[in-house]
């Protein structure tokens, strides 16, 4: 075998289970689609490689994966790091509750409690220092008051960097010269926060802590190869291990190869992981033997986002971390529902990049890789929109928020593409009472909300946070993988990433993945 343990992504899962078993001096190599970026060369001027195409990843290998699928679309990062290059930073962790049923027996909120702390730590989470809340923290805070539930407001754990000492006042143009340069405990040099508002595109100040600052970092350190633009198309059972077939992308091509080890690890978020294992079972057959059960129990994980205007309130959403404030409804007092509301940001570079692209499609229909996946005339009129109202964007407020939905999803392959088979009407209730919130908070503090159009002419949806498809059971009646992560049918394969999460969790689900990916390489490594 070329390896011990072979690794597909290198999200919070791949990163995790890579660097645990290194550490255990196993062999380890990680295979991942995407580039391996640093703030030299993240994406920021409207030619650069911003999507990754499926049609054609050989070409355009860009930071995010948008996928449309029919009522619901779904964004996904592409690179070393995996989700954690265009997650909001939040590190949190979910209320008992969601733990009371969906998970096998093995798996307990009392049982992670060790491995959320490890995270934690790893990742280095604190709060936003008061000194540098965003107006759009105050303004959550001011809703929170407003309606009596001061209680229920508090400050998010996000994995970022900080200098407490500044003081940054944020109706002045953020500047990068404002972050100081030192090193982590891992020995990475890093930054601390300037406020540039780019923390889901990239951030030039090294201020947020990705997984290549950290876990991806201690891997390599440890002896694990990272393979970049390395595309998994295959893995198949052979003696003594797996052999994983994958093409390298490479100067406009793809060169086939393949590697083989005794152990894989299969953690390419979601989408990925259930795509790859389904066209293993389905379309080349290597992995005939996979649970019924695969595909379904999808969840969108409640992601909902409402805009609001405020007219005399300058709120300044490309300023500050993307996220750094909560109002906490996780008790399910609210009708019964499961949620918790958030303060959002939207990076000013991405309005010049849509302004961009719309440009260039006028010009050249042909260029039309640039916005793959997506409904082309509905996304051009709120691209027209927002570009139209880029004067104002300073008032603007995006709340956000994550829920418990009814996780009842089912990915399948269409023509041998992956597709989403979504049907609202179970989590319809979850919605609207997260939209009538964010109407209530908004018009509590003088803003003005308005419905996104997809929202409110076809309730269509978009989430960050997929979770489901390899879902973990007690059997394989019931689930992809048993609670070790360890597919049923074929020993030694395993999935670790958001695809194992078998139900909702309601909030932001990085740490949760986190912990079970901790959980999952203690087992291994035992």
């Amino acid at each position: 075998m070329d390896f011990d343990v072979i690794v597909i992504g290198s999200g919070f899962g791949g990163a995790i289970t890579s660097c645990r078993l290194a550490e255990k001096g196993m062999k380890v190599l990680v295979l991942e689609r995407g580039h391996k970026w640093d703030r030299t060369t993240y994406p920021r001027k409207p030619e650069d490689e911003w999507i990754w195409s499926r049609t054609h990843p050989e070409r355009h290998h860009g930071w995010a994966d948008l996928r449309r699928f029919k009522g619901m679309a779904v964004i996904a990062g592409a690179g070393v790091g995996g989700g954690s290059l265009i997650y909001a930073n939040v590190c949190a962790v979910p209320p008992p509750s969601v733990f009371n049923t969906g998970w096998p027996s093995e798996i307990t909120f009392q049982g992670l409690q060790p491995y959320y702390a490890r995270v934690a730590n790893v990742l280095d989470t604190r709060q936003v220092p008061k000194n540098q809340w965003s107006p759009r923290v105050q303004l959550l805070r001011d809703a929170a008051i407003a309606l009596g539930q001061a209680d229920r407001f508090r400050a998010a754990e996000v994995a970022v960097s900080f200098d407490a000492n500044l003081d940054y006042d944020f109706n002045v143009e953020p500047d990068i010269g404002n972050s100081r340069r030192f090193f982590n405990k891992h020995g990475v040099e890093r930054g601390t926060c300037a406020h540039l508002g780019e923390c889901d595109i990239g951030c030039r100040a090294d201020a947020k802590n990705t997984l290549d600052k950290n876990y991806l970092h201690i891997a390599e350190q440890n002896g694990a190869e990272i393979r970049p633009l390395h595309l998994v198309t295959k893995i198949e059972v052979i003696g003594g291990g797996y052999r994983v077939s994958h093409n390298e992308l490479k100067d406009g091509t793809s060169l086939a190869g393949s590697t083989t080890a005794e152990r894989v690890i299969v953690a390419a978020g979601s989408m990925g992981s259930t795509e790859l294992l389904l066209q293993c079972r389905d379309l080349v057959g290597t992995l005939p033997n996979l649970a019924p059960s695969l595909g379904k129990h999808w969840s969108s994980n409640g992601d909902f986002l409402t805009p609001a205007m405020y007219l005399h309130r300058t709120l300044w959403p490309d300023r500050g971390v993307t996220i750094g404030a909560v109002i906490d409804y996780l008790d399910a007092s609210d009708d019964g529902k499961t949620y918790w509301i958030q303060d959002g940001g939207t990076p000013n570079v991405m309005n010049k990049y849509f302004q961009a692209v719309l440009d260039r499609l006028r010009k050249d229909p042909g260029e039309g890789h640039l916005l793959e996946g997506f409904n082309m005339s509905s996304l051009l009129q709120h691209l027209t929109l927002l570009a139209a109202n880029l004067d104002v964007s300073k008032h603007l407020m995006p709340w956000f928020a994550q829920g418990v939905d009814a996780g009842d999803g089912e990915l399948h392959l269409s023509d041998g593409v992956l597709d989403l088979k979504w049907d609202i009407e179970r989590s319809l209730p979850l919605f609207e009472t997260i939209e009538k919130r964010h109407k209530t908070l908004a018009h509590a503090t003088g803003g003005h909300p308005f419905p996104l159009p997809t929202w409110l002419v076809s309730h269509e949806l978009i989430t960050p946070h997929p979770l489901g498809g390899c879902n973990m059971g007690s059997s394989p009646d019931q689930g992809v993988v048993n609670h070790l992560g360890e597919v049923f049918g074929y020993k030694n394969l395993y999935v670790a990433d958001g695809a194992i999460v078998p139900r909702p969790l309601g909030v932001n689900p990085s740490r949760t993945i986190g912990a079970l990916a901790e959980r999952i390489a203690d087992c291994m490594a035992a």
